[in-house]
């Protein structure tokens, strides 16, 4: 297959020989400078996990820009070293002073070039992700290709589930799933924490005895607290993910040996190799894949690759991402291994006003792969020049 632009008449010809074998004649394209946004967005509702409780989110959003082309990323990191050990403030310098200097100007072949010249700096995934998906789509849109097409995406809809936070008491976490029942989501995810948990999981079971379920601890438990674990394997759970800690996959080996219920990792795996390592030892039996902690899109497909290769299903996760964000999941889900519902669910349950102008939503259960170029999804200025902080331009030195 044969793809080009008029400008610069930029040509990449590749072709697919299987689930993350892309073979590429690179093109050569430079990314002339970059605009990095600080976005305040507020949320819908009040959303607690064993984390705390978020009532907004601030994104980071950088846009490059390459002969005329512009591409996006999202940065999802949190304002504080929750989730993973990386901030807003730190991704924000990285990105400014240390990553983007590296790569405008430089003449890139594919966006795999980014991986090699970000190599000198140790971990700081998210905001690596942020650089490398965004490159991503500048290249799908200078081809005037889905992205989905150059990461091999095979679907043009992809399977969405339900992530709740949680909530007061167990009448409200049952009269929320059963509206998000309703409206036809295939999976539907709780939040828990220690005494929060047992209780209300049975209480939507009883109400929802044929329900496809999981819950979600976020590493808030000990190998200890095994009463908890016990009672969860008793209510019929799709998987339980992420029970222990974010860096010990040990104990969920140990874990998932004295369990029936699927375990399931996120925060444990950043890489094909912790992957790997993982399903050799048995700490889990799923995978949920977030391409921005895993360094982006060339890292996820192959952890694509490694759950393949063992027969272990993935499903998209997701970090309350805005438009660019949930583009770019979307059409990383479209890879056939994410066989299980994914947390990309309509953008309109978490914002009044997305930062894109294309509407994110799901019918039935399932979420389109948005069309077009690159991540199919344009900005919507008039939105961003109300929820935007602080913005500037950074050029090639």
């Amino acid at each position: 297959m044969a793809a080009g632009t008029a400008r610069g008449q930029v040509w990449w010809f590749y072709h697919t020989g299987g689930v993350g074998e892309q073979s590429m004649i690179p093109a050569m394209i430079q990314i002339e400078s970059a605009t990095l946004r600080l976005l305040e967005l507020p949320l819908k509702f009040r959303f607690e996990t064993s984390f705390g409780v978020q009532t907004k989110r601030t994104i980071l959003l950088l846009t490059l820009h390459a002969d005329g082309v512009e591409g996006h990323g999202e940065g999802v990191m949190e304002t504080l070293p929750i989730y993973r050990e990386e901030t807003v403030a730190s991704a924000e310098y990285l990105l400014r002073d240390v990553f983007l200097p590296r790569v405008l100007g430089k003449t890139l072949t594919s966006p795999h070039d980014i991986e090699g010249l970000l190599a000198p700096f140790r971990g700081n995934r998210m905001a690596k992700a942020a650089l490398e998906m965004a490159t991503w789509d500048v290249y799908a849109r200078s081809l005037g290709v889905p992205l989905k097409d150059l990461l091999g995406g095979t679907r043009s809809s992809v399977p969405v589930g339900v992530s709740l936070g949680i909530q007061k008491d167990e009448e409200a976490t049952v009269d929320l799933v059963r509206r998000h029942v309703e409206q036809g989501y295939k999976r539907i995810k709780l939040k828990i924490k220690p005494g929060w948990d047992v209780v209300p999981v049975r209480a939507v079971r009883e109400a929802f005895p044929n329900l496809t379920m999981t819950v979600d601890a976020n590493s808030a438990y000990k190998l200890s607290d095994t009463r908890v674990f016990a009672a969860l394997d008793e209510v019929g759970l799709d998987y339980i993910e992420q029970p222990l800690a974010y860096d010990d996959l040990h104990d969920h080996a140990k874990l998932q040996a004295m369990i029936a219920t699927p375990l399931c990792l996120d925060e444990s795996i950043l890489t094909a190799h912790d992957a790997r390592k993982a399903l050799e030892t048995g700490a889990g039996r799923v995978i949920n894949v977030k391409p921005a902690r895993c360094g982006g899109h060339a890292e996820s497909v192959k952890i694509h690759a490694v759950a393949s290769s063992h027969g272990v299903p993935l499903w998209m996760g997701g970090m309350l991402e805005a438009g660019v964000g949930r583009a770019h999941n979307i059409h990383l889900a479209s890879l056939p291994g994410f066989s299980k519902p994914g947390d990309v669910s309509s953008a309109s349950r978490y914002w009044e006003e997305d930062i894109v102008n294309e509407a994110l939503e799901a019918q039935g259960g399932e979420m389109p792969v948005p069309s077009g170029a690159g991540i199919g999804v344009t900005l919507n200025e008039d939105v961003l020049s109300r929820v935007t902080v602080r913005h500037e331009e950074v050029r090639a030195p």
